[in-house]
């Protein structure tokens, strides 16, 4: 059996078709579009149709690529950009009218359950009670369970590029003022969550997104042309050091150092604010970096329990785009799961 799905994020749209052999899916072709969507949405705005239109470009692109790779349609699906956006029923409507491919948002807490199930299946059994964090452009997700799917799960607005434009809009590099600020924000909406994965006491931790793989490699872990097999650790004090040094710099220099790539200088060090803070308030010394995530939770999901699930979603987002979905909202589901 070949699949597909499309992540629509802050940054790009991804593909990646995979065959679903022996319950795991094995990527046979990847492929991105960057649109750089967050760019072009103020902190809670609109999304403007000349941003709407190259999103149905890329989304078009990405069906006929999973066509022509034998994959049925694609399992499609937008992150925090759209899903926050005032305008996230007309965006989700003239998709699917340009291209024919159905565009969902999940809720952050989904995104974070199906995160945790691709990090679980990755790390396996042997990981015990398991700890995610997740960084994108406009959300944090946070996770931990002992079983394959989490047993607390939580979204909060604490995204790279969301936080670097609230905060360091204008700045380059910005203020140390601008910095504090940054980090009160964080602290005060990681209250909670933090408070309960220091509870439950994880017995290893996990990082998946872009930003954490680049923030491991600026504190030293191997490049990915060594492959997903070697094992890629961040350690707190490391990736403290790492926010300084970010600080210290306008994002052009950042965009040299090890592992920032151009297009995420801009906002490396929002995310790494964020990660060190996540993990110093949640106790955490050392995270894993592991490069199973949300499109491979999604895939996960569909080979282990079927497309009733993936239905479930498409028809609860349509009726809550139908029904004019109010602004900045997660869509009000939550998937029933399995037992474990």
């Amino acid at each position: 059996m070949r699949i597909s799905v499309v992540d629509v994020g802050s940054n790009t749209v991804r593909l990646v078709v995979a065959d679903a052999l022996g319950g795991v899916p094995l990527p046979v072709h990847t492929k991105k579009w960057r649109l750089r969507l967050s760019e072009h949405v103020a902190h809670g705005g609109r999304i403007p149709d000349s941003a709407v239109h190259q999103l149905s470009e890329a989304v078009a692109a990405a069906g006929r690529t999973a066509e022509r790779w034998g994959a049925a349609g694609p399992f499609a699906f937008a992150t925090a950009v759209v899903r926050s956006a005032p305008n996230r029923p007309e965006v989700l409507r003239t998709v699917h009218a340009e291209t024919g491919i159905r565009l969902c948002t999940l809720p952050g807490e989904v995104e974070a359950e199906l995160t945790f199930l691709g990090a679980r299946r990755w790390m396996g059994w042997r990981s015990g009670p398991l700890a995610l964090l997740d960084i994108g452009g406009g959300s944090l997700e946070v996770a931990f369970g002992r079983g394959r799917l989490p047993e607390f799960a939580a979204s909060l607005p604490l995204g790279a590029a969301r936080l670097t434009h609230e905060f360091f809009q204008g700045e380059d590099p910005p203020s140390a003022e601008s910095v504090k600020a940054l980090r009160r924000k964080v602290r005060h909406q990681l209250r909670d969550v933090a408070a309960r994965i220091r509870w439950e006491g994880p017995r290893t931790a996990v990082a998946t997104s872009r930003t954490f793989q680049q923030l491991g490699r600026l504190c030293g872990a191997a490049p990915g042309r060594h492959g997903p097999f070697v094992e890629r650790r961040l350690h707190r004090t490391d990736l403290g050091a790492a926010v300084e040094r970010l600080a210290a710099l306008p994002a052009a220099e950042r965009a040299r150092l090890p592992g920032i790539s151009a297009p995420r200088a801009v906002q490396s060090l929002a995310g790494a604010v964020v990660g060190h803070t996540v993990m110093k308030l949640t106790g955490l010394k050392t995270v894993t970096i592991c490069p199973w995530a949300l499109r491979e939770g999604v895939l996960l999901r569909h080979i282990e329990d079927g497309p009733s699930w993936w239905a479930e979603v498409a028809q609860r987002d349509e009726e809550w785009a139908g029904q004019g979905g109010g602004s900045g909202g997660a869509v009000p589901l939550r998937i029933a799961t399995p037992a474990r």
